[in-house]
């Protein structure tokens, strides 16, 4: 039997292909379809071995864990009507002025994204709000919308645990607490504030319109309350395990599926809703795309990357953290910030990269997608869910607010990095 013939123009179609794929969604079929597909293609046309890609998908078991326990305690808060309670507060709070409404929806925003990651603030988050504003007669709720979303890719590396794709870009590299919030802090403030501020500049006319004042908080049943308390607790959990410089998924999932079995014990009938209500096909999606990351190494192409990027380091240290932070962040909103991670991981693994350089990359990969819809997952699930609530918004749409916001927001956030002193960190 002849031995496939290793090429790598197919490898690269076959991964361009399964990128196409996750964007488009052709035949309205999930993401991981594609993804998975692209996977198998390579085995079967002998491009890797199955040894090989079980052995990448293998390197996820962090990342799988980590998604299971977020997807876990964000169904529940949903489902119990947690965040419902939360959005009707905060309609409550701003007393009648959108203005103020907005402003306690980004902060909502802010935590939501920081603990519980920027997924489920755009994805949970969103219809809770839309339908509290609903309640307080609010005719333009576009500003808090775009608000869920652009927060969640803000706010996306004020810690390690704030997005899944951090945990892809610093794969076997995971950094401490202490350490993270060291080099990310007044990097991770700017981008909250310069999104903020460009949002609120580009929306203030229709951030005008005055809002009702007398709005019913809805009664937060107990299993909301265990599910806070479940929310509390992982975050304790996580902030501890990261402090010690240990695995965030176990962590994650353990805690997850604890608060869910103890709300199913509360209450039995919430557990399959919850189990359904859980978008389990992106975990396939993320083994796929270690499949593919690995089948992309074999190119050279990672190994040229990293080469051209050492070069770059030595000559100018600065022009490299511009130009990578810059170039992801326009890269994500072509090929999405998920892919990009991975490869992008992949790549500073080969490189001597300071602080600095690989916090340039993840400004590009968490704040880039603040630009357009195809730039995150969270953002294209933010639309969905807008889509179900029947509030179309087109992706001409969502270009226009961030073209005003993006650019802004990456380019101080890199000045802030670049120019932020780490002796010793």
């Amino acid at each position: 039997m002849a031995t496939p013939m290793y090429s790598p123009h197919f490898i690269w179609l076959v991964a361009a292909l399964s990128v196409a794929g996750i964007l488009a969604k052709p035949f309205n079929l999930p993401e991981a379809v594609w993804v998975v597909v692209g996977a198998v293609v390579l085995c079967l046309s002998g491009q890797l071995t199955w040894r090989a890609a079980l052995a990448a998908a293998g390197q996820g078991e962090e990342v799988y864990f980590f998604l299971v326990g977020m997807m876990l305690i964000a169904e529940l808060a949903r489902a119990s009507g947690l965040f419902d309670y939360i959005a009707a507060l905060a309609v409550r709070a701003a007393k009648g002025s959108s203005r103020r409404l907005f402003c306690l929806v980004y902060l909502v925003g802010i935590a939501v994204t920081a603990f519980m990651s920027n997924d489920t603030a755009a994805v949970v988050l969103t219809p809770a709000v839309l339908a509290a504003g609903r309640k307080a007669g609010l005719g333009k709720p576009m500003p808090h919308l775009y608000a869920c979303a652009l927060v969640a890719n803000a706010a996306s590396f004020l810690l390690l645990i704030s997005n899944p794709a951090n945990l892809v870009v610093y794969d076997g590299r995971m950094p401490s607490l202490a350490s993270w919030i060291g080099h990310f802090g007044p990097a991770s403030c700017m981008a909250i504030a310069a999104t903020f501020a460009a949002l609120y500049w580009s929306r203030r006319k229709e951030l005008r319109e005055p809002v009702s004042r007398d709005v019913p908080v809805p009664r937060l049943a107990s299993e909301g309350k265990l599910v806070a308390i479940g929310i509390a607790v992982m975050a304790v959990l996580l902030l501890v395990a990261s402090a010690l410089g240990r695995s965030l998924g176990w962590p994650a999932c353990i805690a997850g599926a604890g608060v869910l079995v103890v709300v199913a014990l509360h209450k039995p009938g919430l557990a399959w809703p919850v189990l359904r209500g859980i978008s389990w096909n992106i975990l396939p999606l993320v083994a796929g795309l270690f499949v593919l990351v690995a089948g992309l190494s074999k190119t050279g192409m990672t190994q040229m990357l990293a080469h051209w990027l050492d070069e770059l380091l030595i000559k100018s240290p600065v022009a490299g953290i511009w130009m990578s932070g810059i170039v992801i962040a326009l890269a994500v909103n072509l090929a999405n910030n998920l892919p990009v991670a991975f490869f992008a991981g992949a790549v500073l693994g080969l490189v001597h990269a300071s602080p600095q350089l690989a916090g340039s990359v993840l400004v590009g990969i968490d704040l880039g997608p603040s630009l357009s819809v195809p730039g995150s997952l969270s953002t294209v699930l933010w639309l969905a869910a807008l889509q179900q609530e029947g509030i179309k918004v087109g992706r001409l749409q969502f270009l226009r607010v961030g073209v005003q916001v993006m650019p802004v927001a990456v380019l101080l956030t890199l000045f802030v990095l670049a120019s932020w002193s780490m002796p010793g960190r």
